[in-house]
């Protein structure tokens, strides 16, 4: 068959994407073609996968994905795609890989009502009811049992229509057996002592992953405890109010900004503690990361994976809603604590007997069987 995916944009190192590769190259084992239509393409592209990117030009993002919408749709028709898997909203799709949160519950929750007839806003509210709404044919890919309960608030979406996947996670992020020479190198490398504690940060959009908590968390500590504590943040995005933030605070010297890599399962294993304070998120799949590395996790409950952090007790999670003096202190505890390797002992085990890993061949071999159901 032919399989057309569908995204705005595509990064080596955004979760949405690499998730995206992923269920591609699951269909493409199974013997199937595959077509990725977007509107810009950054990094290599899979060996026999097809991109075509769509170049279309406007003021606005909303406006360019409205443009794209509309560009694709005779495309799709032309080169006789069996299915359509979007990973971004939009009217058409067979599939949606349900990797963002309910925009109809964002605009509810945090936007005031001046902002809500906006020209963006209407936009984004019609192609996710295209995707959800009771009269839809599309199947949902759901991956957040969270989100699962917004939607189907929101829209009354038919059950039989969402397939609520497990995670995706890939397994070279789990503690390998020579782990703890790996810590090693990498601490001496970066030149951490004994006592020093590195945090870490991971994700693309530093503002919705709460970097500006993490630095405010911080400069909360104890003298002692932030003079030896550093912090790691890896993700694609503008750094410059966040360096201006953490030179306001105080900790700019404490702070060092990565651009997106390939070697996250290194930090993963020489670092002490993930600090992921979301204002919202979908899944959080760098929680599960880390927990299987073996490094603990301090985040907040507005992740729709921080229910993992509790369950496989390696961390601490904090209550909405949202109070910044307690992750300062939960932050300090942790640092401070003689628990780490207890969580990070939980984390390993956890990753061992829960399936974590599954999502990309799950998603599919639904989309497969689906369609030739639909064909039948």
């Amino acid at each position: 068959m032919k399989l057309a995916f569908v995204l705005f944009k595509y990064f080596p190192f955004g979760g949405l994407q690499r998730d995206m590769l992923r269920i591609a190259q699951a269909c493409q084992q199974r013997g199937h073609e595959i077509h990725i239509y977007t509107l810009s393409w950054q990094g290599e592209v899979p060996e026999a996968f097809q991109v075509h990117q769509i170049l279309v030009k406007r003021i606005t993002n909303h406006a360019r994905y409205m443009a794209f919408y509309q560009e694709l749709q005779p495309l799709l028709r032309e080169q006789a795609m069996d299915g359509v898997v979007g990973f971004n909203k939009m009217p058409g799709l067979d599939f949606y890989y349900a990797a963002d949160p309910c925009f109809k519950e964002k605009l509810d929750t945090q936007k005031n009502w001046l902002t809500r007839g906006g020209t963006r806003n209407r936009l984004f509210l019609q192609f996710e009811a295209a995707v959800f709404a009771p009269a839809s044919r599309t199947k949902i890919l759901m991956i957040s049992p969270q989100q699962l309960k917004v939607y189907t608030r929101h829209y009354r979406t038919p059950r039989e229509r969402i397939h609520l996947l497990p995670p995706g996670i890939s397994r070279d992020r789990m503690a390998p057996p020579d782990a703890a020479a790996q810590r090693a190198a990498f601490r001496q490398e970066f030149r951490l002592g004994p006592e020093d504690r590195l945090m870490l940060t991971v994700g693309s959009g530093f503002k919705v992953k709460g970097l500006d908590r993490t630095l405010r968390a911080l400069a909360s500590l104890p003298e002692e405890l932030r003079r030896r504590t550093r912090l790691f943040v890896i993700g694609q995005d503008n750094p410059a109010p966040f360096l201006r933030l953490a030179g306001r605070l105080g900790v700019a010297e404490r702070m060092t900004i990565f651009p997106g890599r390939d070697d996250i399962p290194r930090f993963l294993l020489g670092a002490d503690l993930m600090v992921h304070p979301a204002y919202y998120e979908n899944t959080g799949t760098v929680l599960l990361e880390a927990l299987i590395a073996g490094l603990p996790v301090l985040t907040t409950d507005t992740c729709g994976y921080a229910f993992h952090v509790e369950r496989a007790e390696a961390g601490r999670v904090v209550r909405s809603p949202f109070d910044q003096r307690q992750l300062n202190r939960d932050l300090a505890a942790m640092l401070s604590s003689r628990d780490w390797s207890r969580w990070s002992a939980n984390g390993v085990a956890y990753g061992f007997r829960e399936d974590l890993y599954s999502m990309p061949e799950l998603a599919a071999r639904i989309i497969i069987e689906t369609i030739w159901r639909r064909a039948c």
